[in-house]
C-alpha cells in the first residue's frame, strides 16, 4: 500500500504499542531510581541534547500512530508481525529485569548486558519492527530506522556519561560487550 490506511478501531495497532510504552516507562522509571544523584555535573553538548529531543519526538510519533493503524487480522503480515513482536517484548523485559536487579553504583554485565550494552534498544525496535509488519505499514517502518539511527547517535552520549561515572570498569565493558549485539568478545 502507497498510502497508509488510517482508521481509529478496537483492532488497531495500539494494542501493541501500549506494552511497549509500559516498558520504556519502567525502564525510565528504574533509571531514575537506580542512578539517582550520579552525574549531576555532566553536562550534555547541544547536539546530544538535540538528539535526545528527537529522539523522544519519534517515540511519541511511534506510540500514537499506532492508535490508526489497523491490524490486519488473520494474514502472514499479522503472525510474523506478532513473533517479531513478541521476541522484542521478552527480549526489553528481561533486560529491563536485569537492569533493575543489578548491583548500584556498578557497571551491569549480567543477563542480555552480556551481550549487547543495549539490550532495552534491540527490544524496542524489535517491537517496532513488528508491529510494522503486522501493520504492513512502511511508515512506521521508516519512523523505525529513523529512530534506529537517532538511539545509535543517543547512545554515544550515554556511553560517555558511563564513562565518566564508571571510569576504567566501563571502559573495559566497552571493550568487550558489543554496542548491540553480538557474542562477548574474548578477554
Amino acid at each position: 500500500m502507497i498510502i497508509p490506511t488510517l482508521e481509529l478501531g478496537f483492532w488497531n495497532a495500539w494494542i501493541l504499542a501500549l506494552p511497549m510504552m509500559i516498558i520504556m516507562l519502567s525502564d525510565m522509571r528504574v533509571t531514575s531510581i537506580r542512578e539517582s544523584g550520579k552525574g549531576d555535573t555532566f553536562q550534555l553538548t547541544r547536539k546530544e541534547n538535540l538528539i535526545s529531543f528527537a529522539s523522544l519526538i519519534i517515540m511519541f510519533f511511534c506510540f500514537i500512530y499506532p492508535i490508526f493503524l489497523p491490524l490486519y487480522l488473520r494474514t502472514v503480515w499479522l503472525y510474523s508481525g506478532l513473533i517479531v513482536f513478541l521476541f522484542g517484548l521478552i527480549f526489553a523485559i528481561i533486560a529491563v529485569r536485569d537492569f533493575a536487579t543489578s548491583p548500584k553504583n556498578k557497571v551491569i554485565t549480567q543477563g542480555l548486558y552480556g551481550f549487547s550494552r543495549n539490550p532495552v534498544y534491540i527490544g524496542l525496535i524489535l517491537m517496532q519492527t513488528g508491529i510494522s509488519i503486522a501493520c504492513i505499514s512502511w511508515l512506521y517502518f521508516i519512523l523505525t530506522i529513523i529512530l534506529l539511527i537517532l538511539l545509535n547517535s543517543m547512545i554515544s552520549s550515554e556511553e560517555r556519561v558511563c564513562l565518566y561515572l564508571y571510569g576504567e570498569n566501563y571502559q573495559r565493558y566497552l571493550s568487550h560487550t558489543p554496542r548491540w549485539i553480538g557474542l562477548t568478545k574474548l578477554k
